[in-house]
């Protein structure tokens, strides 16, 4: 009976999750034929109502060499996602309802071996099922739109699409906003709710965004919690982007906390920290082609990605990537992708007055240097092995250079339905 109880309260705690999120959007009335969403288009490229996806990530990650013991790692993720064209499913004209379930087995290979600070696999995270994504997006006009429910900021904000190709963390996100909030910001792999609008004026893309401050529960970290306290505050974040040459962009971004944190040197007279409105920083990029052959989409392209947030209560100050992503290098393998990247992130001031007040130095930055080469086995499977070699890990000055090899594989899955 007690199963059966929480079985059905989740159940009830689903439909009142889709009732608020399609509400606003009036979800209503009887499908209709209309044009494709095309995220729910198949493989052969017809138009269709709902498609499921399904996605299995494994690595394999050995620590070569580094101050501590050597080992190996297994870390996994499982992707299960839904989207849902509003106008053909349910006669909503501009709606989108995607809902998105995520996976890991917790294991740790950056906490338990190599420690960096970075994150060397981008799927290290605590073993959990989630519910990572569940929200609503209703279009209007040709550019506008506006996305309500648990959204991965990082999906849109401060997303550099030839950065996807790496496995490190900070080239998904910068190291810089990845590490503010009291839990994260609302990305993997915990997110929290949010309200995303968008538009174009004159050919300037903008998007604005407002989270709750503290994503889950961080005393609770393997449940999917949606925790409105008093004290969590709200998260703003902005972009605006615009074109560079054909296939080119650029783009600048900041954000905020309303909240107060931790100064990480000054206390007050009662020697607890002093608390400061400082949770803040901002943003740049560009990504695009620098050489193009003559197959679609073959070539070289590159991006560039600088951040700051405040050193007052943050412990990187600065951040800079940049990398090179060349698709189709070998004859016969088109679609392969090969690439070098760099992620530096320098310790913020604060941190490093702490550090020297507590007689333990740190380091200027921490340097990761990232070689890898994704190869298309097939349709549904993917290989890719991964070197990385990191300066300073974690910010210890003394502590030796630590190389990682890794090996990802991804078998991927989707059907959809008329």
């Amino acid at each position: 009976m007690r199963t059966k109880s929480k079985a059905s309260s989740r159940a009830n705690q689903m439909l009142s999750w889709f009732a608020l999120v399609a509400l606003p959007f009036g979800v209503a009335g009887t499908a209709v034929a209309a044009p494709c969403n095309p995220a729910t288009v198949d493989a052969e490229g017809d138009c269709t109502s709902v498609r499921f996806d399904a996605a299995y990530t494994g690595d394999v990650w050995r620590l070569a060499r580094g101050d501590g013991p050597t080992g190996t790692r297994y870390l996994d993720n499982l992707d299960l996602t839904l989207e849902v064209d509003g106008e053909r499913a349910l006669g909503v004209k501009g709606l989108t309802v995607f809902a998105y379930a995520l996976y890991n087995n917790g294991h740790a290979f950056s906490g338990d071996l190599a420690g960096d600070a970075q994150g060397i696999s981008n799927i290290e995270a605590s073993q959990a099922v989630r519910l990572y994504e569940f929200w609503a997006d209703y279009q209007f006009g040709t550019t506008n739109s506006v996305r309500l429910g648990l959204y991965d900021l990082n999906s849109e904000f401060d997303a550099i699409e030839a950065g996807g190709l790496f496995l490190n963390s900070s080239h998904g996100i910068g190291a810089d906003f990845a590490q503010s909030g009291r839990n994260g910001p609302s990305i993997f792999p915990v997110t929290s709710l949010a309200m995303r609008v968008k538009g174009e004026i004159a050919g300037w893309g903008w998007q604005a965004a407002v989270l709750d401050g503290v994503p889950g529960d961080p005393d609770r970290p393997r449940r999917t919690t949606v925790k409105l306290g008093k004290g969590d505050g709200t998260l703003w974040v902005g972009e605006l982007g615009h074109g560079v040459g054909e296939q080119g962009r650029m783009a600048v971004g900041a954000w905020s906390y309303s909240t107060k944190f931790d100064d990480l040197v000054a206390v007050d007279g009662a020697g607890d920290p002093v608390q400061r409105r400082a949770g803040r920083g901002a943003y740049a990029l560009v990504e695009g082609p620098v050489y193009s052959e003559s197959a679609d989409g073959q070539g070289l392209s590159a991006f560039l990605r600088a951040g700051m947030a405040d050193g007052d209560v943050h412990e990187v100050g600065q951040y800079l990537g940049a990398g090179l992503n060349y698709t189709g290098l070998l004859p016969g393998r088109n679609q392969d992708q090969a690439g070098i990247a760099l992620a530096y992130a320098r310790t913020s001031s604060g941190l490093r007055d702490a550090a020297a007040l507590a007689g333990e130095p740190v380091a200027g930055g921490e340097l990761n240097v990232e070689l890898t080469y994704r190869l298309a086995v097939n349709d549904w499977l993917v290989l890719q092995p991964d070197v990385q070699y990191i300066v300073n890990p974690g910010f210890n000055r003394d502590a030796k250079g630590a190389l990682a090899v890794g090996l990802r594989f991804e078998v991927s899955w989707g059907t959809s339905w008329p």
